[in-house]
């Protein structure tokens, strides 16, 4: 029997819906065919987690209620670098901005450049910790992704300009919530989408978020209900 030895990574994924109230829909675009990670899925903008990310300065955190989320079962606090990069990443791949107008206090790192050259700082109070989950063994890639939602009116800049986009994901669109299940979604994807359908509604962080664990050893479901700040673990 082999053992996968692939590292996994951290990473953030951003679930942006629009029009809650009337129509609600989602942004999502479809990775390449030559990807080595879930090649012609549609999916979620998001990726890894970069080293800086946790030194990016924030205008807002994160609500402590998703933070104390975010802590659970993990070895150290993640919820700034998990904010950052899912604020770098929802830039990086549609070319939308979450974050407030305003100047850097230092200059900032080669790939927040083109983020902070359109005037904004990034602010991460409007995200909420929904959901997480592990890449099972044996992929290519394996990653301990956080979702995030986040609200489409909190975006800064026209929701319909995708022209500042890197190519990672192509036919960026928003798709109507009811008809996401008819594209070709990884597993997880479809999973996420459930959760998201019965919080259309609801405003507040989840009372737990739900944690696909995947390990070596076991494949569990748990809840996570919150994990308040250790001095010990930074």
């Amino acid at each position: 029997m082999t053992i996968d030895k692939t590292a996994i990574r951290n990473a953030a994924t951003v679930i942006v819906l629009r029009d809650r109230d009337t129509t609600p829909s989602i942004l999502m675009g479809q990775r390449g065919a030559n990807a080595a990670f879930m090649p012609n899925k549609v999916v979620f903008p998001g990726g890894a987690v970069d080293a800086g990310d946790a030194d990016i300065p924030l205008e807002t955190s994160i609500s402590e209620v998703c933070a104390q989320r975010l802590r659970h079962d993990t070895p150290q606090d993640l919820s700034h670098a998990l904010s950052a990069a899912a604020i770098r990443e929802l830039w990086e791949e549609t070319g939308l901005i979450l974050g407030r107008p305003g100047t850097w206090s230092s200059p900032p790192p080669p790939d927040w450049e083109t983020y902070a050259a359109t005037g904004h700082v990034p602010s991460a109070d409007t995200l909420q910790f929904v959901f997480r989950a592990i890449t099972p063994p044996g992929r290519p890639r394996r990653f301990d992704a956080r979702f995030f939602l986040l609200d489409a009116a909190e975006i800064a800049t026209d929701l319909d300009d995708f022209s500042a986009a890197c190519e990672e994901l192509s036919h960026l669109q928003w798709i109507p919530l009811k008809d996401a299940r008819a594209f070709d979604l990884p597993f997880i994807t479809e999973v996420v989408l459930a959760e998201i359908e019965g919080r259309v509604s609801d405003r507040t962080p989840p009372i737990s978020v739900p944690f696909f664990k995947n390990n070596d050893e076991d494949s569990l479901f748990l809840r996570l209900k919150g994990q308040a700040p250790n001095p010990d673990h930074t």
